[in-house]
């Protein structure tokens, strides 16, 4: 099992603590030093008031966060966890993908996904009922755009390098717990990221609610049933967040009950394991992720 770390350039009501260049290049440089694979990040430019106050949150813009976790590390792979592929145009996200890939040395994996926050899409007039269509067609575009070789716009011959390190492109996850995400995964893409979702979450995240071990055996058995008909049997990376032994760092949390959850998505096919901390300082931050890597991911990386 591998573990990625969140970094919480979510929490920019912290100011300098979790959104400067100092404090995004430490917090990488410790999950490197600490045997982490990877760090992740989450977006939102321009969430709707209504959905901060009721719980949302703000982010840092995902490549340039990433850029600067690369620049203080060496092996540490960067993932955005995940970028909404549709609020973009997809040569531009193409653009940022292969420019973060080749000066990282060939570490960026796209986790994406296509949104669910409506008023979000309408302030960056892109078309909300639209996000699946142009979710799958970005990722065609993209991929075009990452070959090197000319690409026809409208009639005209485009071409964009960088080409991206990693041949043929970076790695693909893809966020959410819908078939439509699943067969994406299967189509388009090298991973699944399935989130953790309790049933009362379902309606304001629009994707099924994932409460249990059985749902989330029962999405990759229907991922490796699909997989199959297309005759695209993987291996495929899957990242999961724990259900069970709770938050490093809050009441819940027992060592003993994340190693055995830990063990068990393991047997469901999890590869990696995406962790994050309730901080509010860097200095817990370095803390609680040197603790949780020698009580928990020493003992079952």
């Amino acid at each position: 099992m591998r573990f990625a770390l969140q970094l919480p350039t979510d929490k920019v009501q912290f100011g300098a603590e979790f959104g400067s260049a100092e404090g995004v290049m430490e917090m990488a440089r410790s999950a490197e030093s600490l045997g982490y694979d990877a760090v992740f990040v989450t977006e939102h430019p321009i969430p709707e008031n209504s959905w901060f106050e009721s719980g949302g949150h703000h982010a840092l813009d995902p490549f340039v966060a990433l850029a600067f976790a690369a620049a203080a590390t060496s092996r540490l792979r960067l993932l955005t966890n995940l970028c909404v592929v549709p609020y973009r145009n997809p040569f531009l996200t193409a653009k940022a993908v292969a420019t973060l890939d080749s000066m990282s040395g060939g570490r960026l994996i796209l986790g994406a996904g296509a949104g669910y926050l409506e008023a979000e899409f309408k302030a960056l007039e892109v078309d909300y009922s639209q996000r699946n269509e142009l979710f799958d067609q970005a990722l065609v575009t993209m991929k075009q755009a990452w070959t090197g070789e000319s690409v026809d716009v409208g009639g005209v011959g485009h071409h964009a390098l960088p080409r991206p390190v990693q041949s043929p492109h970076p790695p693909l996850w893809i966020g959410g717990n819908t078939r439509r995400a699943i067969r994406r995964c299967v189509d388009l893409a090298d991973g699944w990221m399935p989130i953790p979702n309790p049933s009362k979450f379902a309606a304001r995240r629009h994707t099924p609610a994932l409460e249990s071990h059985d749902d989330l055996r029962a999405r990759l058995d229907y991922l490796r049933e699909y997989a199959a008909e297309q005759g695209r049997p993987g291996p495929r990376d899957i990242l999961f967040m724990p259900l069970g032994g709770g938050m490093y760092g809050s009441p819940e949390f027992d060592a003993q009950a994340q190693l055995e959850e830990i063990g068990r998505l393991g047997e469901l096919g999890v590869t990696e394991l995406g962790v994050g901390f309730p901080t509010e300082t860097r200095s817990d931050f370095l803390r609680f992720a040197e603790d949780y890597a020698g009580l928990v991911g020493a003992r079952a990386g």
